[in-house]
Formats: structure tokens, sequence, C-alpha cells
């Protein structure tokens, strides 16, 4: 990780604007915040917001969780700090419906954990952007999240091998498959009897995600995926992001305990 300078270094203005989505913010002392964002001009970084719990603060309603924002910054000592902040685009009702605050949550968090500060990365502020934009206008939720994971992976340099098997190189036959974790692609039925470590796929999984993929939006919005096939997808990404962390993803288990509440308010009383 790099260090914040100590001194303002030669050249470098003492303040700057950032143009940033708000990933999620903790206390920090008496008064102040610590903010974690991800901007089009630095990538994810770590600020103070000084003052914001305070009643009568300016800065507190721009600077909630999943809001874009444009930020004036001060280079501080250890932490650079957030002298300003405007609204862009607050995408309250990411805050107000629980369903899209939990989806909300979970893309925050791959951004948070597997970003490094100060690398950013022009395409994924504009796939941050457009998901969370789309999930505010109604898209399904579902979707917008595997959407996401594949062309994050993708832009992050772990892109699954969905077209042909990770091991000997053939294309993908249309029949049940398996996916190495280790390896980070699909293995035919033949090789995975060698490997014995594939998970299962469905030929049905495989051909969405690779659809996914492949596909811009638009196009990949013409899917129509059964819900079942959406629930393995999921645990199928969610395990790969599992090993390629080596901890499991908080949000995934928030997201499912809002779907089991929502399935048991939906279902009828017994007499």
């Amino acid at each position: 990780m790099v260090e914040r300078y100590n001194f303002t270094m030669p050249g470098k203005s003492h303040s700057y604007r950032l143009q940033a989505i708000i990933l999620r913010h903790t206390d920090w002392g008496e008064a102040d915040r610590l903010i974690t964002l991800y901007s089009r001009e630095e990538g994810k970084i770590r600020a103070v917001a000084k003052g914001v719990r305070k009643l009568r603060s300016r800065k507190s309603g721009h600077l909630e969780p999943f809001s874009e924002v444009n930020l004036l910054m001060a280079r501080g000592r250890d932490l650079p700090i957030i002298t300003q902040a405007e609204a862009i685009n607050p995408f309250t009702s990411l805050r107000e419906d629980i369903t899209l605050l939990s989806y909300a949550s979970y893309v925050a968090e791959l951004i948070d954990r597997f970003l490094i500060e100060e690398e950013p990365n022009q395409e994924i502020f504009q796939l941050l952007i457009h998901t969370l934009t789309r999930l505010s206008q109604g898209a399904e939720a579902a979707f917008e999240a595997r959407f996401f994971d594949l062309k994050f992976l993708d832009l992050i340099g772990f892109k699954p091998e969905l077209m042909e098997c990770v091991i000997c190189r053939e294309k993908i036959q249309p029949q049940d498959q398996f996916f190495s974790l280790d390896l980070g692609g699909a293995v035919c039925p033949n090789c995975n009897r060698t490997l014995r470590t594939g998970i299962p796929i469905t030929i049905d999984a495989l051909k969405y995600l690779r659809h996914l993929q492949r596909s811009s939006y638009p196009e990949a919005r013409k899917a129509h995926i059964n819900p079942s096939i959406q629930i393995e997808m999921e645990s199928l990404l969610q395990r790969y992001y599992t090993h390629l962390l080596e901890r499991k993803l908080n949000t995934p288990q928030f997201i499912r305990s809002i779907h089991q509440l929502q399935m048991k308010a939906t279902q009828p009383e017994e007499d």
C-alpha cells in the first residue's frame, strides 16, 4: 500500500478535487468519520471528514454510502481531509430499500476488498456508477450483481475461463461441466476424472455465465435466467471470490437473509 506523504511534495497542490462514490464510513474520534471512497482520479482511498457527525455539519448529508459526490480534498499529514462535499447523485433509494441496500453493499464490498489504494481504473469507476444507477432505477438486483461480477473479475485480472477446458484446452461441449477454483475456469468431465476437485456446474449455468461475460449490457439484458440458475451462478461465484480472497465476503449472507425474510413474509399463515 502506498503511504500518504507527511508533507506537500513539490509540484503537488495542497488542495485537489475528486469525483467519487462513497463505499463506507466509520466513526473516527469524537466528531469525525473515516470515509472509504472510490474516485475517478485516484481509485480507492481513505479520507477523514472532520466534524461531520456534528448536528450542524453541512457535509454529512453528502457523504452517505453509495452517493456519487464531488469532493474538495486537502493533503493531511497521514490521510487526506475532505474539506467540501457536494452530492452529484445521492442514490437515496439504495438506502431506503433493504434489498437495494444489500446489493449496493455487495458491490461496494467487492471494490473495497479487491482493490488496493491509489490505483485508479476508469473502467471500474464507470462499471460502479452504472451498476448503482441501474439498481436505483429498479433494475433486477440479482441480474445486476451477476453482470457486475463477470465484468469486475475481468477488469481485475481474474476473468474465469468459460469457453474451453483449462486443462486440455478443448472447447467446452454442451453438457454439464466442472469448475476449478485453483485453475480459474471450466474443466471438462474427462479432465476432472484426474483433477477430482472440480465443482459441478450445469451447462445452463455455464451458458449464462458465458453470455454475461462476453456481452454488452443491452445484449446481456435480453437473457431470462431461471431463479434456480441464478442461485447456482451466485454460489459458484461466491466460492470463487472466497478462494481468491482466502476469506468469505460479508454481504452475500446479508442478501440471503433478506431473501429468506421476504419469502417467509409471502407464505400464507397456517391455521
